[in-house]
């Protein structure tokens, strides 16, 4: 089964897949949806587009998606939301099951500390998937770490 993780963002999207088979994971593709500032509508509109792109690509089962995670600048967190609800909606669309996890969730399910850096997060992956993680974006590494966590989390979070 390959498992999409997306890392939502509005200029900068990670996806990362993993298949998995039986207890094994093995990285199967990742990268960055980028997408220029400006226009709201056109903006979202290639980040649907390009997240089909993704999901065409992958395959994938099932999708692991970040939910929100609010900070003090308001105007991002409202478009990151706009982003998520866009990435949600095409995933819907092609009948992928959706396990919405938190940044916490995430750090916890990858490093076993849901406070973990960044870092710990890279370097849990590249381990988990035996893959460099060396001058890799964090978005990318977020995203696989979400997959990662999403591959043994049920739909219901449990």
């Amino acid at each position: 089964m390959i498992i999409l993780g997306i890392d939502p963002g509005t200029t900068r999207i990670g996806y990362g897949a993993v298949e998995k088979t039986g207890g094994t994971l093995t990285h199967h593709a990742s990268g960055l949806i980028e997408c220029a500032s400006g226009n709201l509508a056109e903006q979202l509109h290639i980040i649907e587009k390009r997240v089909e792109d993704v999901i065409k690509k992958t395959k994938p089962a099932k999708a692991g998606v970040e939910k929100l995670f609010f900070s003090k600048n308001k105007k991002t967190a409202l478009t990151t939301a706009h982003a998520r609800g866009v990435i949600l909606s095409a995933l819907r669309k092609h009948n992928i099951e959706i396990v919405e996890l938190s940044p916490v969730e995430v750090k916890l399910g990858v490093t076993g500390y849901g406070s973990a850096s960044k870092q710990a997060v890279a370097a849990m992956v590249s381990r988990i998937l035996n893959i460099s993680t060396k001058n890799v974006i964090d978005d990318t590494t977020d995203a696989l770490a979400i997959a990662i966590t999403a591959a043994y989390t049920s739909i219901n979070g449990r």
